[in-house]
């Protein structure tokens, strides 16, 4: 075998291997493009179960109690059809609430008007157990989005 046969293997075989190392790098990264147009990226950001100061029922008390959801995309999100939940079962389903990208809604708990920024649940009594439950957002097909758990529930 020449040296000149064996030098063109050499280089075919870097560049093959260079081939697939850059193939094995993109791929990865264009699956998750492509997951993160089909699942919308949005979270449970904050979640306030303890109305501060005293629980007296109060509209007041009772929109001091909220869940924030964040849509950390760059694209505005409908979210008609999904829902919050608690662990007891309490669910609030949004309409047709759309959330602007890299923006922020409070689910508050109490009454209210809805705006941009602030919906509201419309309950006269507290959800959020102070000391232990979870926030789960699902979209409109059921899938849970996210979950937010605090304390240790005792069954």
């Amino acid at each position: 075998m020449s040296s000149a046969s064996c030098s063109v293997r050499r280089i075919a075989a870097a560049v093959l291997a260079a081939g697939a190392v850059v193939g094995a790098t993109a791929l990865p990264a264009a699956a998750q493009d492509h997951d993160r147009r089909q699942h919308p990226r949005v979270e449970i950001s904050r979640v306030q179960a303890d109305s501060p100061g005293r629980e007296d029922r109060s509209n007041r008390s009772l929109n001091a109690e909220w869940v924030e959801i964040t849509n950390t995309t760059r694209d505005a999100i409908n979210l008609r059809g999904w829902t919050l939940r608690d662990d007891d079962g309490n669910r609030y389903r949004f309409d047709n609430v759309r959330i602007n990208g890299r923006a922020t809604i409070r689910i508050h708990t109490g009454i209210g008007h809805n705006t941009r920024t602030d919906l509201f649940q419309n309950h006269r009594d507290y959800i959020w157990d102070n000391h232990a439950d979870t926030a789960t957002l699902r979209d409109d097909r059921g899938r849970t989005v996210d979950t937010e758990s605090w304390g240790r529930r005792h069954h």
